[in-house]
């Protein structure tokens, strides 16, 4: 945090400042969001609204003609797959830093287009 940010919070005394940390479960509504962007071979999918633990771990994405196959994190909350999945419904397995993992079967319909969000199974 820059300074003068900081000490609109609090005295300035010296340069670091110890800060303790502490997870707590993120309340939400309806059920886990992904939103599909990128093009034909390369699928960049937002995960949002997790709730519960709220990190998310790892992320396996199955299409209608294929099976499941692991998303590599691409940064923050966004996974990506370079496989074509144009035309193909499209679940998703998401796992949480807390071990549960969330299976949404066929989130996204045939006819999902980039750019658009659906909405998974919830938590």
């Amino acid at each position: 945090m820059a300074e003068p940010a900081f000490e609109k919070i609090a005295k300035y005394k010296s340069g670091i400042v110890p800060i303790l940390y502490r997870r707590v479960p993120c309340l939400r509504k309806g059920g886990i969001r992904f939103t599909i962007t990128g093009h034909s071979y390369f699928n960049l999918v937002l995960i949002s609204n997790v709730g519960g633990a709220g990190d998310v771990q790892a992320v396996s994405i199955k299409s209608s003609k294929t099976r499941w196959q692991p998303m590599s994190r691409n940064w923050g909350q966004n996974w990506q797959s370079n496989s074509y999945l144009n035309g193909q419904s499209l679940s998703f397995k998401v796992t949480t830093s807390d071990g549960r993992a969330i299976v949404s079967y066929n989130t996204a319909p045939s006819n999902w287009q980039f750019g658009q969000t659906f909405q998974g199974s919830p938590l």
